[in-house]
């Protein structure tokens, strides 16, 4: 696999706390230059972003981030207001203690209304599989297939760890044909980022990636 193939599956990605615009641009620039999928950014940038990158890549933010417990309607008002500002992907986190409680109905119906918002652009629901059992990550797949979503992910990378191997295998077994799997948090090397795309992965949330393929041009011009 090249790089340019894997580079076409990254969401490049800055979501840190103390992120400024500058930042954002030299993620964007990034993501531009290197042709990756898009770029994963906080909601506060997204319309900033939008007009920066003068639609010369996807712009994706983030919903009931980090940890997913908003009510359904302070999620689909911030879905609503990054679509507005321009968001062309939503990144969403799944209300994982109603998971816990067993309450599927209602993360089906909150995924499903939020996919009504998002029309035709796409939507991946974070499911944080670090926190979560076996037969929990069964039935988010369950659940995520039935939901009209277009992707399941598996991790903020703001908890206890970040996308597995076995995760995504898991999904892969699990989810239907239609759902894309996006792995996330924690993916570290070129190498790594092969693997989970031969595992099925049709995204990699990540900001390591770019930086790696950075460093080896410029060892390659000499470090100019």
């Amino acid at each position: 696999m090249n790089l340019q193939e894997i580079l076409s599956k990254v969401d490049h990605t800055l979501l840190s706390q103390t992120a400024t615009f500058d930042d954002i641009k030299i993620i964007c620039d990034d993501a531009v230059k290197y042709s990756t999928a898009s770029v994963c950014i906080p909601p506060c940038y997204v319309f900033d972003a939008k007009n920066y990158t003068e639609d010369r890549m996807k712009i994706c933010t983030v919903i009931g981030f980090p940890n997913g417990y908003n009510d359904t309607e302070t999620k689909k008002f911030e879905t609503s207001s990054a679509l507005k500002s321009g968001a062309d992907e939503i990144d969403m986190v799944i209300n994982i203690g109603a998971l816990k409680d067993k309450k599927y109905d209602y993360i089906l119906k909150e995924i499903a209304e939020i996919k009504g918002i998002c029309g035709e652009k796409i939507l991946k629901i974070i499911i944080e599989t670090c926190l979560l059992t076996e037969e929990e990550k069964i039935k988010m797949c369950e659940i995520v297939s039935k939901s009209g979503a277009d992707f399941i992910k598996t991790s903020t990378g703001f908890s206890t760890s970040g996308a597995t191997f076995e995760d995504i295998k898991l999904f892969k077994k699990y989810v239907s044909p239609s759902v894309k799997i996006k792995a996330a948090g924690g993916i570290k090397t070129l190498e790594d980022a092969e693997k989970f795309i031969n595992l099925g992965a049709s995204r990699l949330g990540t900001s390591r990636i770019v930086k790696i393929v950075k460093d080896m041009q410029s060892a390659d011009n000499g470090g100019r």
